[in-house]
């Protein structure tokens, strides 16, 4: 009887030796991260952000190849948030000061821009064909082409508008400055050329 017992008492601590090793000795999942991170160029930006706009939308693409839809077709819901600064490119301003007179020439300010369009994806109801699926190029194409009608709405929108009203705040603040120091602020679309020249 003693015999019979002994036989399964072994068997089961050799299994449980062999879950217990099993457990301890299997290799853990690991995350592994590798990233190269290279400064290519450093230019100095003379922009001017005035306004920024928050824009959400839906975008529904989709592929069909014909019949047998179920193994060709493919298609994705996507919303996108995006904020788009608008603003000016100083660049082209121009500035000078004549102490003999005491006045400031600038010039205009040029028609103000989208200078940049932050946007973040969410990909939703994701369907594949059979023999058809999104490729890096598709997801590429996506997050471009919702770049696009993110960038086509801000221009329809009164973004820019108001960016161009908070410009002209802005030119008469410097205006209230210059005026506050006992000089006098000139600005037009010639800019610095409608300065008066000195005759020799």
């Amino acid at each position: 009887m003693k015999g019979s017992l002994t036989f399964p008492l072994l068997l089961i601590a050799f299994l449980c030796g062999i879950f217990v090793s099993w457990n301890y000795f299997q290799p853990r999942k690991r995350s592994v991260e590798d990233a190269s991170v290279i400064l290519e160029k450093i230019e100095a930006v003379k922009k001017l952000i005035t306004v920024e706009g928050h824009f959400s939308e839906i975008y529904n693409y989709s592929e069909y190849q014909g019949y047998f839809t179920f193994f060709w077709d493919k298609k994705i819901l996507v919303r996108v948030r995006a904020t788009v600064a608008a603003g000016y490119d100083l660049n082209a301003l121009k500035v000078e000061a004549d102490p003999l007179t005491k006045t400031v020439y600038m010039s205009a300010l040029s028609e103000p821009q989208i200078l940049s369009i932050d946007h973040t994806l969410d990909y939703y109801d994701i369907s594949e064909g059979i023999f058809e699926s999104f490729s890096s190029e598709d997801y590429n194409r996506i997050n471009q082409r919702a770049k696009d009608i993110i960038r086509d709405q801000a221009v329809k929108s009164n973004l820019l508008s108001e960016a161009r009203n908070q410009g002209n705040q802005m030119v008469e603040l410097i205006r209230f400055m210059v005026e506050s120091a006992g000089w006098r602020l000139q600005t037009g679309e010639k800019g610095v050329s409608e300065k008066p020249k000195v005759a020799n």
